[in-house]
C-alpha cells in the first residue's frame, strides 16, 4: 500500500481558507480569549443559558462561508457512498469522543498544538492514531466504507 498525495488539490483558495481559519483563531484567542473549538462553540448553542454573539456569528460563518465561495467558483461535488445508519453511528460516536476529549480537532488540534499544550498534543495524537485505525479496519477489515 502506498500514499499518494493529490497535487492539484491545494490550490490557491486552499491556502487563503487556511490563512483566514489561522487569522479567525488569534482575533479569537487575543480578541476575547476564547478557543476557537468547534464542538464547544456548538454546544454552548445548544444550551440557551447565556449564548454570545460571537458564537452565534462563528457558527454562521462556518455555514456561510462554502455558499459565498459558491458564488465565485463552482462547489466541489460530494458523494456519499455509504448507508445512513453507518454515518449516524459514526457522527455519534464523534460527539461522543468530543466530549470524552473534552474538546475536537479544532480546539485541541489547531488551537491547543499552538499553544503548545501537552494536553492538546497528546488529544492530537490520540484523534490521528483512532482515525487512521477507524479508516484502516472500516476499509480492510469489515468492508465498510
Amino acid at each position: 500500500m502506498s500514499v499518494q498525495i493529490d497535487w492539484q488539490a491545494f490550490t490557491p483558495i486552499s491556502l487563503v481558507g487556511g490563512l483566514l481559519l489561522g487569522v479567525a483563531t488569534v482575533i479569537l484567542l487575543l480578541g476575547i480569549g476564547r478557543i476557537a473549538g468547534i464542538s464547544g462553540i456548538f454546544s454552548s448553542l445548544l444550551k440557551p443559558k447565556r449564548v454570545e454573539a460571537w458564537q452565534i456569528l462563528f457558527i454562521l460563518g462556518l455555514v456561510v462561508s462554502p455558499l459565498l465561495y459558491g458564488l465565485i467558483s463552482p462547489l466541489p461535488a460530494i458523494e456519499v457512498t455509504t448507508s445512513l445508519p453507518l454515518l449516524i453511528g459514526a457522527g455519534l460516536l464523534v460527539g461522543f469522543g468530543t466530549r470524552l476529549g473534552s474538546g475536537c480537532t479544532s480546539g485541541h488540534g489547531i488551537c491547543g498544538n499552538a499553544r503548545l499544550s501537552p494536553r492538546s498534543m497528546a488529544a492530537t495524537v490520540i484523534f490521528m492514531f483512532f482515525g487512521i485505525v477507524t479508516v484502516y479496519l472500516g476499509r480492510h477489515v469489515l468492508g465498510l466504507i
